[in-house]
C-alpha cells in the first residue's frame, strides 16, 4: 500500500478521499487554487499546495503544475477523484511517468471509454446494445438536422470526451439545431477541454441505471449492483438509490454481465460505472466512467465496501479478494445531491455566495459527503456540488422516510440549494411508484410553488434593521420565528471568516428585473454570447445573453415583450448578481 497519496481534486470528493486514506494511515497531499485556497478540502489534507492560478477555475487541470505538486510532494500515488482530470489518459500516463502510481485504470481503456463514440464502438463489440446514434463527431449544424430527420426528433448533442451533463443538449426540432450545437462544443471545450460532440436518439421516457464494476490486473472483474439514477435536471443527477425500484432480478443480472464483460473486453482494472438506458424492459449501453461516481456512497451502503479502499489497493497490485457469489447487498440506499441551486420555478440557476450558516443532518444510518463548512465561498468558478446526503434502510420505503427526515435537518444558508425541489420530488407518486424518468423532473413536476431562498440569518434589512431567529413561546409552546430586529455586530461562523454579504438579488428564472425594464445578472458569471442588439423588438421569453456560471450555461430572457433601448454586455464580460445586462422598453398597454 502506498505512503502517501496526491489527491488532484477539490470539494465534497477530497475530503471524501483523504478520509478513507487516513483510516488506513496514508498521509495526503492536497492542491489548491487561490479562488479555494481555505476550502475544507485543503484542511482535511495534511500537506497542501498551491496551483497556479492565472486560469481561475481551469488551474486543476493544469497537468504540468499537478506534476510538479507531485515530484514537490514526494506522494507515491495520484487519486484524481471525479471531474478535472479523473478521466484524461494523457494525464494517467504522465502521473506513470513521474514514477507515481495513478488510482484509476491503465491509459488505454480510458482513451477507449474516455471518448464517448469510442465507447459506442467497444460496446458493440462486446455485444452490448447501444442507444441508436452516430459513432462519429459532429462538425456542422446540417448533420444534427440529418440525424434527426432520419432517426426522429428529439436529438441529443453530448460531449464526446465528458459527463455529467456538461456539453449535452437537446434538439427538438431543426431551428435549434445551430444554437444548441454550438453551445455543446463551448461547454464540452470549458469542462474537458475538446469540443468533440456526437449525436444520440432521445428516448422519450427512459430510466437512468447504471452497474458499479470493479476489476483487477489479475484477471478478476464483478458487479457490485446498479443504482437508479433518474431523477435528473440539466441532464445531471440529482437523486440515486439502489436497488433501482420495480427493476426485474433476471434483468439485474443480464445488466451485471453486460458490464462485466464490456470491463473485461477493454482490458480495464480499477473501480468503474458501465451506465445504461433502461425503457420498456430493455436496456441500452450509454457510456463508461472510467473513474469513481459522484453516487457511489449508495453502493457502499448497502455492499459495506469502501470503494476508495478498493481503488487505492488494486492500484497497489492487490488482488481484487471478491469473487461475483461473495458481493452481498443489503436493504436499500438513497442518495440525494445538495448544490448551490435556486430551484424555485424550476429553474436550477447556480447559487454562488458565501455560506453564513450550515447545518448538515446526523443520526442513524445517515450519510454525509460534504465539502463545506460555514463561512466557506462557493464560486461561479466550479460545479456548485456541496455535498450529498445518503440514508439507508431495510427497505425501500424506510429509506425514503430517513431521507426526509435527513432533509428536514439540513441548514444552509448564504446560498440557495436544491434541497426543496428533492423534498417535492419525494412527495410525488411517479417517484415513490418508481414510474419516473430521466425526463420526469423538468417535464412532469410542478416547481412553481417552491419559493426563493428565504434570505440569510445577518442580511440588512430597512431602518437599521437585520435578520434573526428568535425563541417565543404562546400558551407556553415554544417556537422559533424569523424577524427583523435592531442591527447588532455579526460574528463570522467561523473563526478568520470574512463576514456574510449583504442580502443578495434572487431570480426564479431568466433575468432579474430591477425596475423600469432594466434586466440584471441573477448570478454571477461570465457572457459568452449576446443575442440582441439596441433597438430590436423581442417578445417575453426571448433569450438576451448567455451566461456561463459553474461550468453551465444559463439564457437571460426577458421578461416581458419590448424594444431593447441598450445593451451593457459583451461576450467576455464578467458579470456579478445584480449587475445591469440590458433595458427594454416594455410595450405600450
Amino acid at each position: 500500500m502506498f505512503d502517501k497519496v496526491l489527491i488532484a481534486n477539490r470539494g465534497e470528493i477530497a475530503v471524501r478521499v483523504a478520509r478513507t486514506c487516513r483510516d488506513l494511515g496514508i498521509a495526503t497531499v492536497g492542491v489548491y487554487s487561490d479562488l479555494d485556497a481555505d476550502s475544507l478540502h485543503v484542511r482535511a489534507c495534511d500537506q497542501a499546495f498551491r496551483l497556479p492560478s492565472d486560469q481561475g477555475g481551469r488551474a486543476y487541470l493544469d497537468v504540468a503544475a499537478v506534476l510538479e505538486v507531485v515530484g514537490r510532494s514526494g506522494a507515491k500515488a495520484v487519486h484524481p477523484g471525479y471531474g478535472f482530470l479523473s478521466e484524461h489518459a494523457g494525464f494517467a500516463r504522465a502521473v506513470a511517468e513521474a514514477g507515481a502510481v495513478f488510482v484509476g485504470p491503465p491509459p488505454a481503456a480510458i482513451e477507449v471509454m474516455g471518448s464517448k463514440i469510442g465507447a459506442r464502438l467497444a460496446a458493440e463489440a462486446a455485444g452490448v446494445a447501444g442507444v441508436p446514434g452516430r459513432n462519429e463527431p459532429v462538425a456542422d449544424a446540417s448533420e444534427v438536422v440529418a440525424f434527426g430527420t432520419a432517426h426522429g426528433w428529439p436529438v441529443a448533442i453530448k460531449a464526446s470526451y465528458g459527463g455529467g451533463g456538461r456539453g449535452m443538449k437537446v434538439v427538438r426540432d431543426p431551428a435549434g439545431a445551430e444554437e444548441a450545437l454550438q453551445s455543446a462544443q463551448r461547454e464540452a471545450l470549458a469542462a474537458f477541454g475538446r469540443d468533440e460532440v456526437y449525436l444520440e436518439r432521445y428516448l422519450t421516457w427512459p430510466r437512468h441505471v447504471e452497474m458499479q464494476v470493479a476489476a483487477d490486473r489479475h484477471g478478476n472483474a464483478v458487479w457490485l449492483g446498479e443504482r437508479d439514477c433518474s431523477i435528473q435536471r440539466r441532464h445531471q443527477k440529482l437523486v440515486e438509490e439502489t436497488p433501482a425500484p420495480g427493476f426485474p432480478d433476471a434483468l439485474r443480472r443480464r445488466m451485471g454481465e453486460a458490464a462485466v464483460a464490456l470491463t473485461r473486453a477493454t482490458g480495464y482494472e480499477n473501480v468503474g460505472t458501465v451506465e445504461f438506458l433502461y425503457a420498456e424492459e430493455q436496456f441500452f449501453f450509454l457510456e463508461m466512467n472510467t473513474r469513481l461516481q459522484v453516487e457511489h456512497p449508495v453502493t457502499e451502503l448497502v455492499t459495506g465496501l469502501d470503494l476508495v479502499e478498493l481503488q487505492l489497493r488494486i492500484a497497489a497490485g492487490e488482488p481484487l479478494g471478491l469473487a461475483q457469489e461473495e458481493v452481498e447487498r443489503r436493504g436499500h440506499a438513497i442518495e440525494c445531491r445538495v448544490n448551490a441551486e435556486e430551484p424555485a420555478g424550476g429553474a436550477f440557476l447556480p447559487s454562488p455566495g458565501r455560506i453564513t450558516r450550515c447545518t448538515w443532518p446526523s443520526g442513524p444510518n445517515v450519510r454525509v459527503d460534504a465539502g463545506y463548512e460555514p463561512g466557506d465561498e462557493v464560486t461561479p468558478h466550479f460545479d456548485n456540488l456541496l455535498a450529498k446526503i445518503a440514508v439507508w434502510g431495510a427497505n425501500r420505503d424506510e429509506a425514503l422516510r430517513r431521507l426526509r427526515r435527513a432533509l428536514a435537518e439540513t441548514v444552509v444558508e448564504g446560498v440557495a440549494t436544491t434541497v426543496p425541489a428533492v423534498e417535492a420530488v419525494l412527495e410525488t407518486e411517479a417517484f415513490r411508484d418508481g414510474t419516473h424518468s430521466t425526463r420526469f423532473l423538468e417535464e412532469a413536476m410542478d416547481l412553481g410553488q417552491l419559493l426563493p431562498a428565504p434570505p440569510a440569518l445577518g442580511t440588512p434589512g430597512d431602518a437599521g434593521t437585520v435578520l434573526r431567529e428568535v425563541d417565543a413561546e404562546v400558551d407556553g409552546q415554544r417556537f422559533r420565528v424569523r424577524l427583523f430586529v435592531p442591527e447588532a455586530p455579526v460574528t463570522a461562523t467561523r473563526p478568520g471568516a470574512p463576514p456574510a454579504p449583504a442580502g443578495r438579488r434572487r431570480a426564479a428564472a431568466g433575468g432579474a428585473v430591477a425596475g423600469d425594464g432594466h434586466v440584471v445578472a441573477p448570478m454571477q458569471g461570465t457572457i459568452v454570447k449576446v443575442h440582441v442588439r439596441a433597438g430590436e423588438a423581442v417578445a417575453a421569453g426571448a433569450v438576451l445573453c448567455v451566461l456561463e456560471a459553474m461550468k453551465m450555461e444559463n439564457p437571460v430572457t426577458a421578461p416581458s415583450s419590448g424594444v431593447v433601448v441598450e445593451v451593457r454586455v459583451a461576450a467576455g464580460d464578467a458579470l456579478g448578481t445584480g449587475d445591469l445586462i440590458a433595458v427594454i422598453e416594455p410595450e405600450a398597454g
